[in-house]
């Protein structure tokens, strides 16, 4: 494990992000890239670090934290206030900075978005706005709004991407940040159902359980599976 330290002008904070890498760290092995919304969560609850060594794969993954639900509602939620500087610090920002400390091979196709719920939400809108710079995404029970569907219906470069989409089918009353409580699996299957028309590269994964880590975390190594292979 290490830590990078990043100024972001986009957000206007400082952010201190985990970072795994596969051994050996060398120069002469490059690596995929996988940056997890979630960060902090996808280490201690998905065991990501873990998965990648049980996968075989040799990769850098950046954990990006937030400060706590608001801050998370504003950069991830479709409708968020800072959803596109999350963005555009993505893009601009981070994967620069990665690949300056690592030898990655500099390629959308070899960078994964990771997220669960509203974290998958945003990694899928990062991907359809940046397709060249992040090629593949593994959206764990996201989060699906009428803005959602439009930016799908809008987009058209699907064939620059790969997709792991997952969904719990008890998934029918989640309790969200907002305090509302949400069905989950039908906004999923109709998102799916679009998806499926398109000329993409995907995979829809339905799971007996419910939205949480209990079912998140066996599901990440398929998913990270999937994508890597697509």
């Amino acid at each position: 494990m290490q830590e990078l330290k990043l100024h972001s002008q986009h957000l206007n904070e400082e952010l201190a992000l985990p970072v795994y890498c596969s051994k050996p760290v060398t120069p002469l092995y490059k690596h995929l890239v996988i940056i997890a919304q979630d960060g902090q969560d996808y280490f201690m609850f998905g065991k990501i670090g873990r998965v990648i060594d049980e996968l075989g794969v040799r990769a850098v993954v950046i954990g990006v934290p937030y400060r706590d639900v608001s801050d998370r509602y504003e950069k991830y939620h479709p409708n968020g206030k800072k959803r596109e500087a999350y963005m555009r610090f993505l893009a601009n920002e981070l994967v620069p900075l990665v690949d300056e400390h690592f030898s990655t091979y500099q390629m959308g196709s070899t960078r994964i978005l990771v997220g669960d719920s509203l974290a998958g939400t945003v990694s899928l809108l990062t991907a359809m706005t940046y397709p060249h710079t992040f090629g593949k995404v593994v959206m764990q029970s996201p989060y699906v709004n009428d803005d959602v569907m439009a930016h799908i219906q809008s987009f058209s470069n699907w064939h620059l991407l790969a997709l792991y989409h997952s969904i719990g089918i008890k998934e029918t009353e989640v309790k969200t940040t907002d305090g509302a409580v949400r069905n989950f699996i039908e906004p999923n299957r109709a998102l799916a159902h679009v998806l499926q028309t398109k000329q993409v590269r995907y995979h829809y994964h339905e799971f007996d359980g419910d939205h949480s880590w209990t079912y998140w975390q066996p599901d990440l190594p398929i998913g990270l599976k999937k994508v890597i292979e697509m």
